[in-house]
């Protein structure tokens, strides 16, 4: 969402006479387009803020803003922790990015609006400036109503605001003209979306026939809303790929309880076997989070063993970070630090595992690959992703970008495959 969003400001900036530049040195403008979930990405953005002091010393007239989720989190603070900031943005204010810095150009006095965190955002009908050639995000909402008691995102982003279905339709299909094979469609859960009436099941069948897509794809799902409706749309689709994120975060009861995610291991394992049964060959990824508040080894214990039963293809594992405004920032029972990490490095050891052991299932096979480029190390490398989201490296031939090839695996790693085109 971070990606699409950027593209979308830049888009807006293009209108008046911006262009993208990768140089601090040169910039007449510096955005900061930001996240807070959590305190490493905030840490990580002061300490950037902080080091473009030095190009607002050697250039007065330079513009430095900063957007999204800290934005919204920090408002008037950030301006105190970093007067060289010219001006402060919520999520809801994207929209009026080309009308703060045209007004900051002529009065260069700071501003900070962080006033609708569920507005309406008025950029749907700005050009992205898309940084791929092959894949491109689209959103099509915006929020969270789901206020999982770890999670800021609902306090940054507000509440869910769909977007309606034909102005998806219209981007999408303006996209593929584009050039663009591989959509996903964006949203904090996707599967609440009802913009115009529709379901997310309805909307994906009628993205799916848009002629020249090659892949739809799609994040991310809450487990809670994942209906038979979509399962089945997934299963039917011709572009639909066999992949989706569902993120569980923990794999013990007493946990979710406590992370209100409103359902419980064996609501999540009948899920899955239902997913499966209707897409066999689907591949299922995740996001676990450990130690949270009043985790023990017990219940961490059991999420290794809910670990072993699902078997995911990948999953994103993380340490439960505080986030001030959140109800888990003041549990009792909060974890050591030093035992979170200890109980990270054994679930990433037994993930990992798995990951290697769906991966060498691939070895011997064809699959089909949608191809992205040449690797950053080796000219002569390419990748490309299979249907259900797997990294495929193979050797270049003659295929261009955004051709989709049959390739044999030949070699199998717990991240990635690599082989031959056939």
């Amino acid at each position: 969402m971070n990606v699409a969003e950027s593209e979308r400001m830049a888009g807006q900036l293009q209108k008046i006479g911006y262009t993208l530049t990768e140089e601090f040195e040169t910039a007449d403008l510096i955005l900061f387009n930001t996240c807070c979930v959590r305190s490493t990405a905030e840490d990580k953005i002061y300490g950037k803020i902080g080091e473009i002091k030095k190009y607002k010393r050697q250039n007065p007239a330079l513009i430095i803003g900063v957007v999204g989720c800290l934005a919204q989190k920090d408002g008037e603070e950030l301006i105190k922790r970093s007067p060289h900031v010219d001006f402060v943005l919520g999520t809801g204010q994207r929209g009026e990015l080309v009308n703060v810095v045209e007004t900051f150009e002529f009065k260069r006095r700071q501003f900070v609006d962080v006033s609708n965190v569920s507005g309406i955002i008025n950029d749907e009908n700005i050009l992205p400036i898309r940084a791929g050639q092959v894949s491109a995000f689209v959103p099509i909402m915006y929020g969270c109503n789901n206020f999982c008691t770890y999670c800021i995102v609902p306090h940054v982003r507000g509440r869910e605001r769909s977007r309606l279905p034909e102005e998806i339709i219209n981007e999408v299909t303006e996209t593929v003209k584009d050039g663009f094979k591989e959509i996903t469609l964006l949203g904090q859960n996707v599967n609440s979306y009802d913009g115009g009436g529709k379901t997310f099941a309805e909307l994906l069948r009628e993205v799916d026939k848009i002629s020249g897509l090659k892949r739809l794809r799609f994040m991310t799902s809450h487990p809670k809303d994942l209906s038979d409706e979509l399962i089945n749309a997934m299963a039917c689709g011709e572009n639909i790929c066999e992949h989706i994120h569902l993120p569980v975060q923990y794999g013990e009861n007493t946990i979710l309880q406590k992370m209100n995610r409103v359902y419980t291991v064996e609501k999540y394992l009948a899920l899955v076997k239902k997913i499966r049964a209707a897409i066999p060959n689907i591949s299922l990824t995740t996001d676990l989070i450990v130690g949270f508040p009043g985790e023990t080894d017990e219940t961490f214990a059991e999420t290794l063993k809910f670990l072993e039963e699902v078997r995911f293809d990948m999953a994103f594992t993380f340490i439960y970070s505080k986030r001030s405004g959140t109800p888990a920032a003041n549990f009792p029972d909060q974890i050591d630090e030093e035992l979170k990490h200890k109980r990270l490095d054994e679930l990433m050891k037994l993930q990992n595992k798995i990951s290697l052991e769906k991966n060498l299932e691939l070895n011997g096979k064809v699959v089909e690959v949608l191809v992205e480029g040449a690797s950053k190390t080796d000219k002569n490398i390419y990748t490309g992703r299979t249907r259900q989201n797997k990294l495929v490296l193979f050797e270049h031939g003659t295929e261009k970008v955004g051709d989709i090839i049959d390739v044999k695996i030949n070699q199998v790693q717990t991240w990635l495959v690599k082989g031959a085109r056939v």
